[in-house]
């Protein structure tokens, strides 16, 4: 694992965008828990999530509005003498983004944009931006790594790719200390959005309902554990100005791709429910047959390595959606 230096958020002024989501609750826990001051930009604080039940929204300073308000972004870092800035608000999800194309790409891009504007005014010391493994698009070749071609096709793909375009072209035309994460798929205990394959599979089996997949089962994927995710963002953060980093882009995931017919099959194992019935609907759209990354280059330049298995990270999880659906 990479040196790390324990006071190295102390008293930081970190502004971060979507840090009330599913992810970003527990990116803003591990900077509240390393001292740092947190400023969370939110539309509005959901009913129930992670970053209420662990008084996140005690714990730090929200900002209420939009990524596609620039003038309180750029006030927001000014006011604060902001030094950090991690932006993972975005329109998150896939099926969505076929629905609404327009306000997805205006929120991934717009808002991307904004930010970068922003921190460039202000001189912001380190700047990560959440790309996704979705904006590599269709490849001929797999793992995707770094250095391939951007080539969303749908709609939530094109604005991650635009996304990551748009950082990267900030980080070397202005020589701007911005980097970009591309994270396989995220999973862990909080995430509400119950089209997501595993907590959909986990929400079925504790209700004793059939599980439902919408492809033909075959498509190969990559999971990634929220908890490795979040330290994936410090790590990286934590490294970038030691290694000068502008406009680069890494890879973050398990490198151990599954087929999602395996994936529930495993999620069904862990929960002791082997008669739950798996019908395969075979009614997916628009989505990428099979996707997943090639981790080596985080894990030689900032030698960071995850700390979960998939069996590990999966039984976390269904004990925490367990509890959840017990209140």
């Amino acid at each position: 694992m990479t040196n790390k230096d324990e006071n190295f958020w102390h008293n930081k002024k970190i502004f971060v965008t979507g840090g009330t989501g599913f992810i970003g609750a527990y990116l803003v826990k591990g900077l509240v828990d390393n001292m740092a001051e947190v400023y969370c930009l939110a539309q509005e604080l959901p009913k129930y999530s992670n970053f209420k039940a662990w008084e996140l929204d005690k714990k730090t300073n929200l900002i209420f509005g939009t990524i596609l308000d620039y003038n309180l972004i750029n006030t927001s870092l000014q006011k604060y003498n902001v030094d950090s800035v991690f932006h993972l608000a975005a329109q998150p999800l896939v099926q969505i983004a076929l629905k609404n194309p327009y306000e997805t790409i205006q929120t991934n891009v717009i808002g991307t944009l904004n930010i970068l504007e922003a921190s460039r005014v202000k001189g912001i010391e380190r700047i990560v931006v959440a790309s996704s493994d979705k904006a590599y698009g269709s490849q001929e070749n797999l793992p995707y790594e770094e250095h391939f071609p951007l080539r969303g096709e749908y709609p939530y793909d094109v604005s991650k790719s635009c996304t990551d375009l748009i950082a990267q072209s900030y980080g070397k035309t202005y020589g701007m200390p911005v980097v970009v994460t591309r994270f396989s798929n995220v999973y862990g205990g909080g995430d509400l959005n119950f089209d997501r394959i595993v907590p959909e599979t986990i929400k079925h089996l504790l209700f004793d309902e059939p599980i439902l997949i919408r492809s033909n089962g075959q498509f190969v994927r990559e999971f990634f554990y929220v908890q490795d995710a979040a330290n994936a963002y410090l790590t990286l953060a934590e490294n970038l100005g030691k290694l000068g980093l502008k406009g680069e882009a890494f890879n973050f995931g398990t490198d151990t791709p599954i087929k999602i017919l395996e994936l529930v099959k495993k999620i069904r194992n862990i929960s002791g429910k082997e008669n739950i019935e798996i019908k395969i609907l075979d009614n997916a759209k628009a989505e990428i047959k099979d996707q997943f990354l090639s981790s080596e280059r985080a894990r030689k330049i900032l030698n960071w390595e995850p700390k979960y298995d998939l069996n590990l990270g999966l039984k976390e999880t269904y004990e925490w959606y367990k509890g959840y659906f017990e209140k």
